[in-house]
């Protein structure tokens, strides 16, 4: 039996992509998942849907029984489109929101609650079931779905991250920009539970000199390496 014979369908392929602040892991699972017709998660924008849930309930996100009191509560749903994802808390879309510097600053103490990585944890892998997708976050090759076919960690040196960050922020001050990701890494890398890691297995893509088609390229090429059946757009 030829290894084509035993490889798992490519419609039950999962991409783990997990990364640094501001690498392009959301550009880049966004095209990968485009490029080989899979669906699309991006379990970050869960933690800033919670944080921002959170911050309007007026709860101190920096009291970790109060969080974990309330991380039950809302109702987060990820639409899965690479094309136009979406997210919303409580049925009202939070797209925008969520990206405000409010949330920003408030979700790596959130993200650090267990019983929120718990309650998102769950929703992930609801989510995931059958495969089928590009998943991008923090702890997906660790934690969330270590079973994963392909697995990337992605970096990019913080002169570049906070390039691309400050871009993408309309011009925002290129030191602060630099200082609030590592500040984020510090947090992600450095929290008890699921912390920012590069998974066993994982393959190591350094992004810094690289444009997005060729990274999202490399990718690609992982997948259709690790699953002889897997072509583009099936």
């Amino acid at each position: 039996m030829s290894s084509a014979d035993t490889a798992p369908d490519p419609g039950s392929l999962v991409i783990a992509v997990d990364g640094t602040s501001g690498s392009g892991k959301s550009s880049t699972s966004r095209g990968v998942a485009e490029r080989l017709g899979l669906r699309y998660l991006d379990t970050g924008a869960m933690f800033r849907a919670m944080t921002w849930w959170l911050l309007r309930e007026g709860i101190d996100v920096r009291d970790v029984a109060a969080v974990a009191a309330a991380a039950g509560r809302p109702r987060i749903e990820s639409g899965t489109d690479p094309l136009a994802p979406t997210i919303t808390v409580d049925g009202v879309d939070v797209s925008v929101e969520i990206r405000g510097e409010d949330v920003t600053a408030a979700v790596s103490p959130v993200s650090a609650v267990p019983e929120v990585r718990a309650r998102l944890l769950e929703l992930q892998r609801d989510v995931i079931g059958d495969g089928g997708i590009v998943v991008e976050g923090r702890d997906i090759g660790s934690v969330v779905w270590p079973q994963a076919e392909v697995k990337v960690y992605l970096s990019a040196d913080p002169d570049a991250r906070a390039a691309r960050r400050a871009a993408e922020e309309g011009g925002s001050d290129l030191a602060l920009t630099q200082e609030s990701l590592l500040e984020r890494d510090r947090i992600d890398s450095g929290r008890a539970t699921a912390p920012l890691t590069m998974a066993d297995g994982a393959v190591h893509v350094d992004s810094t000199h690289l444009t997005l088609a060729e990274v999202i390229e490399s990718i690609v090429a992982l997948a259709v390496r690790v699953l002889p059946g897997a072509r583009e757009g099936s």
